[in-house]
This record gives C-alpha cells, structure tokens and sequence, in this order.
C-alpha cells in the first residue's frame, strides 16, 4: 500500500466519522420507531386483557343464567310430572 499523506488520512477518518454518525441516527429511528411499535403492542395488549375479561364474567353470568333456567324447566317438568308422568318421560328422552 502506498504511503497516505497526512491529509489523506484525514480525510478516511472524516468519513468514518460521518459514516458513523449516519448509522448512529438510523439506529436511533429505528429505536424510537421500535419504542412506538412497543407501545402500541402492550396498549393493544391491555385492551385484548380487558376484553379477555368481560368476556369471562359474560361467560360466567350466561352459565349461571344457563343453570337457572335448568332448574326452572325441572321444576316445571316436576310439577308436570304430578299431573302427567308418562308426557314427562316423553320429553326427557
């Protein structure tokens, strides 16, 4: 390799340097794009949580609703067991 004057040495470092700067600001962009992306995710998430929930208790309400309305056609089929037992044999099969 032949000998680089002073100034031409210079000269590579600059560009190393503005080479690295350059990287440095893409690196933060993409940092902050990723921080907003994060962001964005874990809102969604809390919002996915909340919904998972209602969503649980709506569930819960319907199976007790469910179990209510079980033993109301129970009794009913009870009280019509008094009066007609072979019509309630008939409907439970």
């Amino acid at each position: 390799m032949v000998g680089l004057t002073g100034l031409e040495k210079f000269s590579h470092l600059e560009d190393k340097i503005y080479r690295t700067i350059e990287l440095t600001k893409t690196l933060r962009q993409e940092k902050e794009a990723l921080e907003r992306e994060l962001a964005a995710t874990r809102r969604e998430m809390g919002n996915l949580l909340d919904e998972k929930d209602r969503l649980e208790n709506q569930v819960e309400r319907l199976l007790g609703e469910r179990d209510t309305i079980r033993m109301k056609v129970e009794a009913m089929l009870d009280a019509i067991a008094v009066l007609d037992p072979e019509m309630v044999e008939a409907l439970r099969k």
